[in-house]
C-alpha cells in the first residue's frame, strides 16, 4: 500500500474505533483508537507499513496496560453501588443454620434477612455465627465464618 492509502486506512480505523467506543462507552476500543492515531502520524511520515502495524500494536498495548486501570477508576468513581453490591464485605449473623447440601440458611445483614450459603460445600454454620459476606449469587449471599483478628 502507498503512504496515502495507509493514512486513509489508519484514519478509517481510528474513526471506526472511536465510533464503537462512543456507542458502547465501555472503555473497550479507545486504547486501539490511540494506537491508530499514532500509526496515522507514522504513515504521514512515510513509515513502512510493517512499522506502522508494530507501532499500532505497541501503543495500543501500552495504553491498555498503563492507562486503563486509571480510567476505569476515574469513570467508576461516581457509580453508586446497588443495595445488594453494598453488602459484600459486611458482617452478617446466621439466623437459620446454613447447610448447602440441604439448601437452607439465612443471615441478617443490617436488619435485613437474606438467604445464604457457605463458600465451601460441606461446611455448615450454626445460628449465631458471625460471617462475612463474600459475594452474591442470584438472590443468595455467599458467606464464610468471620475469622477473628
Amino acid at each position: 500500500m502507498t503512504g496515502i492509502n495507509m493514512t486513509v486506512f489508519w484514519l478509517v480505523a481510528l474513526v471506526t474505533l472511536v465510533v464503537i467506543e462512543l456507542l458502547t462507552m465501555g472503555l473497550t476500543t479507545v486504547w486501539f483508537a490511540g494506537g491508530a492515531l499514532v500509526a496515522t502520524v507514522a504513515s504521514l511520515f512515510d513509515a513502512p507499513p510493517v512499522l506502522q502495524i508494530i507501532i499500532f500494536l505497541v501503543v495500543s498495548v501500552l495504553l491498555l496496560f498503563f492507562t486503563r486501570p486509571l480510567a476505569v477508576k476515574y469513570f467508576n468513581k461516581d457509580r453508586v453501588r446497588t443495595n445488594a453490591e453494598s453488602l459484600v464485605g459486611r458482617q452478617a449473623i446466621v439466623i437459620s443454620e446454613i447447610d448447602n447440601l440441604q439448601g437452607i440458611g439465612q443471615v441478617n445483614v443490617g436488619g435485613m434477612e437474606w438467604s445464604a450459603r457457605t463458600k465451601t460445600d460441606g461446611v455448615t454454620l450454626p445460628v449465631g455465627t458471625v460471617t462475612t459476606v463474600l459475594a452474591i449469587n442470584g438472590v443468595k449471599l455467599v458467606v464464610e465464618e468471620r475469622k477473628e483478628v
